[in-house]
Formats: C-alpha cells, sequence, structure tokens
C-alpha cells in the first residue's frame, strides 16, 4: 500500500499520485487516466510492484496535475517530498527514467 490520493478533473479523468518506497528516498509517481482503476494498472503494467490506494491522503497538488498533463505520457515522477514537507529542487522525470534506474540497481 502507497501513500497518495487523486483528483477528479471537469473533464472526467482523473490524476493520481502515489508515494512509492526507493531506496534511501521515496519517489512521487502522477498517472493521468480515464478513471483511478486504469492509473493503478498503468503502473502495474510496467512492471511495479502490486500498488494498491487506499483514501485521499496525499492528493496531487495543482501545480502536480499541471505537470502531468503537460507531458505527452501522462506518467511522471521524482523524489517524494521530505518528512517535514519540503520538495526537493527536482523536475518531473518521464517514467522510463525510473524504470532504467530500477533496472540498473538490480
Amino acid at each position: 500500500m502507497a501513500a497518495g490520493g487523486f483528483c477528479k478533473l471537469p473533464n472526467g479523468t482523473v490524476v493520481v499520485a502515489l508515494n512509492l518506497p526507493d531506496d534511501a528516498a521515496g519517489v512521487r509517481v502522477l498517472v493521468h487516466a480515464g478513471n483511478r482503476a486504469r492509473a493503478l494498472t498503468r503502473l502495474r503494467n510496467l512492471g511495479l510492484r502490486p500498488i494498491y490506494l487506499r483514501g485521499n491522503t496525499a492528493p496531487p497538488t495543482p501545480d502536480e496535475i499541471t505537470a502531468v498533463l503537460h507531458h505527452p505520457d501522462g506518467l511522471i515522477w521524482r523524489t517524494a517530498p521530505a518528512d517535514n514537507g519540503v520538495l526537493p529542487p527536482e523536475l518531473w522525470h518521464p517514467i522510463r527514467a525510473l524504470l532504467r534506474r530500477s533496472a540498473m540497481v538490480q
């Protein structure tokens, strides 16, 4: 289970945000899809471990929604915020970069 949340957009689609563990620091993944189930399926189809979204404890911020809507794949990530809520000075990355990084670690 991962902390996260979702936001339903006026056109009926959703943006799902998940904080996933990865090495020392976690990553924040954003997915734009037709519905919550499809967003989670997109992540599972990429080979990420089983992910479940229960509740809406950490929904995407307006800036995060804008970032994922402007990305052609609609699937991006960056290092998760620290415990104090401060975001690292890092740009969003396409999901392919995370998958490559995970493959290199193994």
